[in-house]
């Protein structure tokens, strides 16, 4: 009598155990609904050797993507943490990068930019570890790539905001290389850019957000809305601009602004985050997102380290 008292009490157990894994993971039934004629990931501040949350997220990524496809990865910052790289041979390239995207559906082309944490070291090298690693495409400090399926075309820009900010650009013995670069050459590249783009979705990513809720320094912000942002609201094709830096997700919608603004979280280690000027949503989980399009509608999918879709957000034409 006794032991049947012990095996119920196992059983009910396991079944809350395998009730709360199943409210918090999702299958792949649940991630064909991400697959479109445009399927891309999106992932940032990752670069922890491994550790907390990053080697789990990267194997989902690896799994989730046997069935969603996604034609690449972008790479939107902080790669390396925590001073970047001191060459193309230096062992964080292993230990943040090749040894832990290693599944077989990850040996895609990655687009990466260049986060805060890359200016602490050689950003050159960054740029030149595409002569390396096949699957590292990164063609300049800020760049554009078109990707095409079934009639639909997305245009990903790619933009450097380190040197956008005066706090890096002025503290030239951390961040050495930000105060070289021109940023009045970013910005009308930029915008002969946008206005040249003629696909069905734009989207443009950089390290830093515009507008986002973070203990991190308003004078941040303050320059991205001073240099970025009249660039991109002067062109009326900008569907998204998204971000990393904050280390969780945020999506915020101003009055009057057509752009959406989206903060990937980190892939490795979060922050607590709270609603703001403009939130739509927010959550303090890490995870990536999904970028799926189609010719009439650009879905993001933010995902947890579990697969769990946490929010979605439809574009429609």
């Amino acid at each position: 009598m006794k032991m049947n008292k012990f095996f119920k009490q196992i059983l009910f157990v396991v079944t809350l155990l395998f009730s709360f894994i199943s409210s918090q993971a999702q299958t792949p039934a649940d991630w064909k609904q991400m697959k479109a004629a445009v399927n891309l990931y999106w992932v940032n501040d990752m670069g922890r050797n491994g550790y907390y949350d990053q080697k789990t997220i990267a194997q989902l990524m690896g799994t989730m993507a046997e069935t969603v496809g996604p034609e690449a990865v972008i790479a939107v910052g902080d790669v390396h943490h925590f001073s970047g790289v001191q060459s193309v041979t230096d062992p964080l390239w292993m230990t943040n990068y090749e040894l832990i995207y290693s599944h077989p559906e990850l040996m895609c082309f990655w687009y990466p930019v260049l986060g805060n944490h890359e200016y602490r070291g050689n950003t050159q090298a960054v740029l030149d570890y595409a002569h390396v690693s096949r699957r590292w495409a990164m063609p300049a400090r800020y760049y554009s790539k078109v990707f095409e399926g079934d009639g639909c075309t997305v245009r990903i820009v790619f933009l450097d905001t380190t040197p956008l900010i005066s706090k890096y650009r002025k503290n030239t013995e951390t961040y050495p290389d930000a105060q070289l670069q021109n940023l009045e050459h970013e910005l009308a590249w930029l915008d002969s850019t946008l206005t040249a783009a003629h696909e069905d979705w734009v989207i443009c990513v950089g390290h830093h957000p515009i507008y986002a809720q973070t203990s991190k320094s308003d004078k941040e912000r303050a320059d991205m809305q001073k240099y970025l942002l009249p660039v991109l609201q002067r062109h009326s094709n900008v569907s998204v601009y998204g971000c990393g830096h904050i280390h969780n997700f945020q999506y915020i919608k101003k009055k009057g602004d057509n752009i959406n603004y989206w903060v990937n979280s980190a892939a490795a280690l979060s922050r607590p985050v709270q609603p703001t000027d403009g939130t739509r949503w927010c959550d303090g989980s890490t995870g990536f997102t999904v970028i799926s399009a189609n010719k009439q509608q650009l879905t993001l999918y933010a995902i947890n380290k579990d697969g769990k879709i946490l929010y979605t957000l439809p574009m429609k034409k």
